[in-house]
């Protein structure tokens, strides 16, 4: 069940008995309770709102206003209140884990318990962000939940570890029943059903965890017709991420999977049920272009993966003629 909740700002728990009305009112006194600016490492550079430096600027503001009243019972601000799990976006929320799988030699999927039957309350797309420390520096990183929008008792994440990455260091340490500290929901796809013709999905590596919760959200509900063409990329075959999950969608009438592999030389040692969706190579305009004129509707885009592919991947589209209203970056 989740622990007791942390607020994102630098406030830490001693901060309610630091506060008292016998002390005195000096500089150093007002100093000590002044909440420090958060470190670049500790915005995890999605977006959100509100953003760690946004809660930073309330907390500075309340302390400012507390000062100037010469007030200290001003700084005890109320926490936020949530449904079920807690979950909140301006509050840091302890979750246990429940499972780790390894997937592929750098990439885990975590599963996290929730209390009863209760759900995070996401929309899809929605992201979560991560908070975790390394040799005492704080370290915050965006998430988006593999699991389905409604499911009850708990929430899964998709995580690749990278040799040299600071929250890395921090992931690689986790283990059954540890707690981990999560905040949000942030973003969203605004997606209903039957919204689209049909929707082409353009993943790299771990940005295939946005697109799981839409396609099982489409093929879970009869009454969405949607087409989807998935197109995973991925260096090698091994590095495919949930293979079972995506080969059982693939039988769906309205869904079709591509995977494009970066570091294959050979078709020949791929199973016979992927050589035929399979491309040897790097995904490009041309690709693109051709997987757009076999789809069976016009197609909404949805781009996830690195900085470097979502630019790539808009600069294809944009070539090809598609207008901003027409793709969405995760």
């Amino acid at each position: 069940m989740p622990q007791t909740s942390t607020t994102c700002a630098t406030f830490d728990a001693s901060i309610t008995g630091s506060i008292s009305m016998t002390m005195n009112d000096s500089e150093d006194d007002w100093l000590s309770l002044k909440p420090s600016e958060p470190l670049p490492s500790q915005c995890c550079g999605s977006g959100c709102k509100p953003c760690i430096y946004d809660i930073y600027q309330k907390e500075l503001e309340r302390w400012e206003e507390a000062k100037t009243k010469k007030d200290k019972s001003l700084l005890i601000g109320k926490k936020p209140q949530s449904s079920n799990s807690e979950l909140t976006p301006e509050t840091f929320t302890a979750f246990i884990i429940s499972s780790v799988d390894q997937l592929t030699e750098d990439t885990y999927q975590y599963k996290f318990e929730l209390p009863g039957n209760s759900n995070l309350g996401l929309s899809l797309g929605q992201h979560i962000v991560l908070r975790g420390q390394v040799n005492g520096l704080e370290v915050q990183r965006a998430y988006t939940p593999i699991s389905p929008v409604n499911a009850e008792g708990y929430f899964e994440v998709l995580i690749k570890c990278y040799e040299a990455g600071l929250m890395s260091q921090y992931v690689k340490s986790w283990k059954e029943g540890d707690a981990v500290f999560w905040r949000g929901p942030f973003g969203s796809f605004p997606y209903t059903a039957n919204q689209y013709g049909e929707l082409l999905m353009l993943a790299s590596g771990t940005g295939l965890a946005p697109m799981i919760p839409i396609l099982q959200y489409i093929t879970e509900k009869e009454e969405d017709e949607t087409f989807v063409t998935l197109v995973g990329c991925f260096r090698t075959f091994k590095n495919i991420y949930k293979k079972s999950f995506l080969q059982d969608q693939s039988r769906f009438w309205n869904i079709r999977t591509f995977y494009v592999l970066s570091q294959e030389r050979t078709l020949e040692n791929l199973p016979w049920s992927f050589r035929e969706n399979t491309h040897i190579g790097r995904i490009n305009e041309n690709m693109i272009k051709s997987l757009m004129s076999t789809c069976r509707r016009q197609p909404f885009v949805l781009i996830c993966g690195s900085v470097t592919f979502s630019e790539d991947m808009e600069r294809c589209l944009k070539n090809i003629g598609l207008e901003k209203e027409s793709y969405f970056i995760f």
